[in-house]
């Protein structure tokens, strides 16, 4: 299926879904971010939000914009944060230092050479994060960015497309429950 075909089906309860999927997925309403970084936030967002077909669809989309190494970056980011906003959610939310100061021993290789730019590894990484929740992983990732002189604006478009294609993947895959 098509990301046209996902976004008309999308019902008329969800109209407003559809028409930010059509803004967020252009420069117009992505401010500060390349249309490639947005098909890149896209599909690690997709990748996250775990629906097969829209996930499908937008790595297609995403395929029109970046190459196949940034892509591979972008699966990375969403590879690593569901590793690791599992584990740092837990050092935050737990509420004891003790595991704040423990080394993670997880191997987190991809970051030094994530394929693509480390902007867009960082952009991706906290659009995921915030779809996963944890607020640690977001902080740090913001933090990144903005030493990189990365954009509020530019930071607000990533996390922006990560709060609608995660919206689109929960509506069509309720969809399919409810039917």
């Amino acid at each position: 299926m098509t990301l046209d075909q996902l976004k008309s089906s999308l019902p008329d309860y969800a109209k407003d879904l559809r028409l930010n999927l059509d803004s967020v997925l252009g420069e117009g309403g992505a401010p500060g971010l390349t249309q490639k970084q947005i098909a890149l936030m896209a599909l690690a967002s997709a990748i996250a939000s775990r629906h097969e077909p829209l996930t499908r669809a937008i790595a297609q989309f995403a395929s029109q914009h970046a190459s196949a190494e940034e892509l591979n970056g972008a699966r990375a980011a969403a590879a690593m944060m569901a590793m690791n906003n599992i584990y740092y959610r837990f050092t935050h939310l737990v509420g004891n230092e003790e595991f704040s100061s423990m080394r993670a021993s997880l191997r987190m290789n991809v970051m030094a050479n994530p394929g693509g730019s480390k902007i867009d590894f960082e952009l991706a990484s906290l659009a995921v994060s915030a779809i996963n929740g944890c607020g640690k992983c977001m902080e740090s990732h913001e933090k990144t960015l903005r030493k990189h002189e990365v954009s509020a604006q530019a930071i607000q478009s990533a996390v922006r497309i990560a709060a609608v294609v995660h919206a689109v993947a929960v509506t069509l895959e309720q969809m399919q429950a409810a039917a």
